[in-house]
C-alpha cells in the first residue's frame, strides 16, 4: 500500500520536539492525572494515568468495530491505538495489548473534536479525514490509510450513474466531508446538487435505515464504511469512478508533545509494512 506523505504540522518546530517541553498554549493537564507528571506534557500525563484514552469507531468493520459477542473493539484502528500506546509507554505492541493500555471511547463526527479539546481523549483514530480546515484546530499524523467516497443505492432504484442523483435526496453524516465531495463529483457530470439534496444524520445506522425505508435515495460515505452496510439489495453507484479521496490520520491536541510520538509511530508502521499487513488481515485491500 503506497501512501503519500503529508508534511506534519507542528506549532513550535523541531526545537520543542527535541526538548519535549510540550509547553503549548491551551494544553492543560488531564484532571485524571496524578503524581509527578509534567503538567505541560501530554505524554507524561498519559504515563501517570496508566492508559491511553482513544476515540474510535464502533460500527465500521475492519477499522473500528465493537463486537457485540465479545464486547471488545476490533479492527485496524484498534490495533493501531495499541501501537501508539506501546510507543508512549515504552513497551512492545504485544505487551500493550496484554496489559490493556488503551481505553476506548466510541466517537462520532460531532463528538471527536470536542473530546480532544477537553482532554477526555488523547487521540482520535476513527477514519478521521485530514483536511486543511481541521489542521487549524488539531494535529494529525501523516495518513495511515487512503479511501474514497462512495454512493450506495438500492438495486431497484433505477439509478446507474452519478448524474442520476439529480433531484435525489442523499443521506450523509453530520460533520463529514462527504457532502462536498458528492457535490463536486456530480458537478463534473453537469449536475448541480444543493444543500436541499442532502439529509444529515448523527450516525451511520440512521443513514442506512433511511436508505432502506426510502427516506433517502442514496447513502454517501467513505467506501470502507459503506461496506459495513452492503447486502444483496444494495450496490455502489458507478463503483469504478473514484472521487473524494479521504486520507485518514490520527488526531491529537494542537501542539501536544504527543503529536510527534504518534506521527513517528505511524511512519514507522508504514515503512516496516505493518499497516499493509493489517489491511490484509482486516480485508481492507
Amino acid at each position: 500500500m503506497s501512501l503519500s506523505r503529508r508534511q506534519f504540522v507542528q506549532v513550535f518546530g523541531a526545537a520543542a520536539a527535541v526538548l519535549g517541553t510540550g509547553a503549548l498554549a491551551g494544553c492543560n493537564s488531564d484532571p485524571a492525572a496524578s503524581g509527578s507528571a509534567d503538567a505541560s506534557s501530554k505524554v507524561e500525563t498519559i504515563k501517570a494515568r496508566g492508559k491511553l484514552n482513544c476515540g474510535v469507531k464502533a460500527d465500521v468493520l475492519g477499522y473500528g468495530y465493537l463486537n457485540t459477542e465479545t464486547g471488545e473493539y476490533e479492527g485496524l484502528e484498534i490495533d493501531l491505538c495499541y501501537q501508539i500506546a506501546a510507543a508512549v509507554f515504552g513497551v512492545s505492541y504485544e505487551e500493550a495489548k496484554e496489559q490493556g493500555l488503551c481505553e476506548f471511547t466510541t466517537v462520532t463526527p460531532k463528538t471527536r473534536g470536542p473530546l480532544i479539546d477537553n482532554d477526555s481523549l488523547d487521540i482520535v483514530c476513527a477514519t478521521y479525514t485530514i483536511t486543511d480546515e481541521r489542521l487549524e484546530d488539531w494535529d494529525f499524523s501523516d495518513p495511515y490509510r487512503v479511501d474514497h467516497v462512495g454512493v450506495m443505492i438500492m438495486k431497484d432504484s433505477g439509478m446507474e450513474k452519478l448524474s442520476d442523483l439529480e433531484g435525489k435526496l442523499v443521506g450523509v453524516s453530520q460533520g463529514s466531508t462527504t457532502k462536498d465531495a458528492v457535490i463536486a463529483a456530480v458537478a463534473e457530470e453537469g449536475v448541480e446538487l444543493t444543500n436541499d439534496n442532502f439529509n444529515e444524520y448523527p450516525d451511520y445506522p440512521s443513514i442506512n435505515s433511511a436508505l432502506e425505508s426510502g427516506n433517502v435515495d442514496a447513502f454517501a460515505m467513505d467506501r470502507s464504511t459503506l461496506n459495513t452496510y452492503m447486502n444483496d439489495q444494495k450496490e455502489l453507484l458507478e463503483p469504478e469512478v473514484e472521487f473524494g479521496e479521504q486520507e485518514y490520520g490520527i488526531a491529537t491536541k494542537k501542539g501536544s508533545d504527543l503529536s510527534e510520538v504518534v506521527n513517528d509511530k505511524v511512519n514507522e508502521l508504514l515503512d516496516n509494512g505493518w499497516l499493509e499487513e493489517e489491511a490484509t488481515t482486516w480485508n481492507l485491500l
